[in-house]
C-alpha cells in the first residue's frame, strides 16, 4: 500500500498535539459548562447513542484486527477509518450530552466500587488515547507501516478498552438518569 498523505512529521506533531489539547480542554470544561435549554428531546438519548457508537467502535476494532492478521490490509484500512469517524461522532455527541445534561450520580452501593473503578480507568485512558490514535493513523497514512504496527500494539488495546468500558459505564449509570422510570 502506498502513502495516502505526504510525510510532514513536524506539522503532524503540531496538529496532533494542538487537536489533543483542544479536545481535552473542551472535555474538561464540560464539568463547568451546563446549559438549561429545551432541545425538544430528552438529552439522555445522546448517552444511548454514545454507548451504541462505542459498541460499534469496539466491533470495528476487533474486525480490523482480524483483517490485518489475515493480511487484508485494504479492509483493515477501511475498518480503522470507520472506527476513527465513529469516534469523532462520539466526541460530538458526548460533548452535546454533557453540555446539556450535566452530571448523573451513581446510586447503587452494591456495585459502586466496581463502577468507579471502570469509570476512572475509562476516563484516564480516554484522556491519553487520542494522540496515540492520531499518531498511529498518521504512520499508516504516510505508509510507515513498521512504526504504525509498533504504535498500534499500544494503541489498539487501550482504544478497545475505552470503547468497551464506555458501554459498561453507560449500562451502569443509565438507570440513574432522570428520564428513566
Amino acid at each position: 500500500m502506498k502513502a495516502e498523505i505526504q510525510r510532514n512529521d513536524k506539522k503532524a506533531k503540531v496538529l496532533i498535539y494542538l487537536f489533543t489539547v483542544v479536545v481535552f480542554s473542551v472535555v474538561v470544561s464540560l464539568k463547568y459548562l451546563h446549559f438549561e435549554v429545551d432541545l425538544g428531546f430528552d438529552i439522555h438519548y445522546l448517552a444511548t447513542a454514545n454507548a451504541m457508537i462505542n459498541a460499534s467502535v469496539a466491533i470495528l476494532l476487533v474486525a480490523a484486527l482480524i483483517a490485518v492478521k489475515q493480511k487484508k490490509f485494504e479492509l483493515h484500512r477501511k475498518l480503522m477509518k470507520g472506527a476513527i469517524y465513529l469516534s469523532i461522532l462520539f466526541l460530538v455527541t458526548y460533548i452535546g450530552h454533557h453540555m446539556f445534561a450535566g452530571e448523573t450520580t451513581y446510586g447503587s452501593n452494591s456495585f459502586k466500587t466496581f463502577y468507579y473503578f471502570i469509570l476512572i480507568t475509562h476516563i484516564f485512558l480516554a484522556a491519553i488515547i487520542l494522540p496515540f490514535i492520531l499518531f498511529t493513523a498518521y504512520r499508516a497514512l504516510i505508509a510507515e507501516f513498521p512504526a504504525h504496527k509498533k504504535l498500534a500494539r499500544i494503541t489498539w488495546p487501550i482504544w478497545f478498552y475505552v470503547a468497551v468500558s464506555g458501554v459498561i459505564v453507560y449500562f451502569m449509570i443509565s438507570p440513574y438518569y432522570n428520564w428513566l422510570p
